[in-house]
């Protein structure tokens, strides 16, 4: 396997992770603010900048790493939430 053709896969497996995640949100089967649809998206986005990058794409590259840095602050804020919850007992 050539490494041109595993930094192609990566990048449809980037945006077919983008798309399945809008897809599932529009949908109304995973929730916009949950942690299911950041990871989608941060990952997907790792993905499609990694194969910008490496292709020069330089406006798709930053782009996406901004997208990672959107991701990655709506998943610290999700953490910070779940922790401020008060444990509810299990009898």
């Amino acid at each position: 396997m050539s490494s041109q053709f595993l930094i192609s896969l990566i990048g449809w497996l980037g945006a077919a992770a983008l798309v399945t995640a809008y897809a599932l949100v529009s949908s109304k089967r995973l929730a916009g603010d949950g942690a299911g649809f950041q990871l989608m998206n941060i990952s997907g986005a790792v993905a499609l900048a990694f194969n910008s990058a490496v292709n020069g794409a330089w406006p798709s590259a930053v782009l996406n790493i901004v997208w990672v840095g959107i991701g990655g602050v709506t998943m610290f804020q999700l953490a910070r939430r779940r922790q401020a919850r008060p444990e509810t007992p299990t009898h």
